[in-house]
């Protein structure tokens, strides 16, 4: 016979532990966000920002911002023309490292001597030892390069010219996104916008390591759609990565996770390129995707992506287990907190998002984490 003031304890028990009053089965709550309009503090000398294709963060909690000087119209380059159009602007320099407080602390960048610089800015990266690391995508790059804070350069890896395809070791193909695993001295890149892979190499030496492509099998080159994509994928396409593989983010466990955007999904791998799994976010999108740039929270067990999805014009939390979707920051729109072609992002110790924008969008958002 069922004691039913036992049952009723349970039932109790248990529904406390669902709305998270108890020790179990608590709810996961997604972070929140409030976004911060005076973040980063203005530029010096009439700068302007064009599009900002890489933002990272570095061990002091500064933020690095990868820009497209080569953007800005002739309006808003009004103060460079000759003589000037107007009283400003002028075009701020590719590399620019903010304070938390949004101030100004050094900035660098372009063409120099020993190294190639890119046709088009992609991507931003610093390493735990405080090196930056570069890409671009412009239509003859094929480098990656590495550069002090300072802007010395230290390493290319690379080289500029025509396109090869991805079974080429000697070069990348448009590369897009890039990161470090300190624990072995490998530099993952995200290759790219004209081949279809990940590619590793040694971040002190620049040597090849490995190689793969979708589900960690040998990359396939396919001939890029002329248009952007106006019907769902196709079975085929889905066994290969899109156009362009946009991110290669390393977690703490080990974990490996890429971001296939034209597919509008996540690939993770282990390190050595085994696949372990797959999310598809929102599925339903057309044109160049949903799946544009991940960062990992800070949390001891990273149980959190952040997902810049540029298409929508926003930026959702999912569940780095599942990858459920827990909550969306953002909209299409101008004004602070909301969206235009969100391209990166990055995420600073204290969990505060920075979001840079291409296209027209041209800025970076500061979103600090709520309590």
């Amino acid at each position: 016979m069922v004691d039913r003031k036992k049952l009723a304890v349970c039932v109790v028990a248990i529904g406390a532990a669902v709305l998270g009053s108890g020790p179990a089965l608590a709810v996961e709550k997604a972070p929140a966000f409030r976004v911060d309009p005076a973040w980063p503090q203005p530029l010096p000398n009439s700068w302007i920002l064009g599009q900002v294709s890489g933002v990272a963060t570095d061990a002091d909690d500064h933020v690095w911002v990868l820009q497209r000087p080569g953007s800005l119209t002739e309006d808003e380059r009004g103060a460079a023309s000759s003589p000037p159009q107007s009283k400003c602007c002028l075009p701020a320099p590719a590399v620019l490292e903010f304070d938390a407080s949004g101030k100004l602390l050094r900035s660098w960048g372009g063409p120099g001597s020993g190294y190639d610089w890119p046709g088009n800015e992609h991507g931003i990266h610093v390493d735990t030892k405080g090196f930056v690391w570069i890409t671009g995508n412009g239509p003859n790059d094929g480098q990656v390069l590495k550069f002090t804070r300072d802007g010395k350069f230290v390493l290319q890896i690379g080289k500029v010219g025509p396109q090869t395809g991805s079974a080429d070791t000697t070069r990348l193909g448009q590369a897009a996104g890039v990161e470090v695993d300190p624990a072995a001295n490998e530099v993952f890149v995200a290759d790219g916008y004209a081949n279809r892979r990940v590619i590793v190499f040694d971040s002190e030496t620049g040597a090849y390591k490995r190689h793969w492509g979708a589900y960690g099998k040998p990359p396939v080159d396919y001939e890029k759609p002329s248009t952007r994509r106006t019907l769902p994928s196709t079975a085929t396409q889905l066994q290969h990565f899109g156009n362009p593989v946009h991110c290669a983010r390393v977690a703490k466990d080990g974990k490996l996770y890429v971001c296939d955007r034209f597919n509008n999904r996540i690939q993770v791998f282990q390190k050595d390129g085994t696949f372990v799994k797959e999310f598809t976010v929102e599925p339903a999108t057309l044109g160049n995707g949903s799946v544009w740039d991940i960062a990992l929270s800070r949390d001891p067990g990273q149980r959190f992506l952040f997902l810049a999805d540029g298409k929508n014009n926003q930026v959702l939390t999912l569940s780095r287990d599942d990858g459920a979707v827990l909550s969306q920051l953002g909209r299409p729109g101008r004004y602070a907190g909301e969206f235009h072609w969100v391209h990166d992002l990055a995420i600073d110790s204290r969990g505060n998002l920075y979001a840079g924008e291409v296209d027209t969008g041209k800025r970076v958002q500061r979103f600090v984490r709520q309590p």
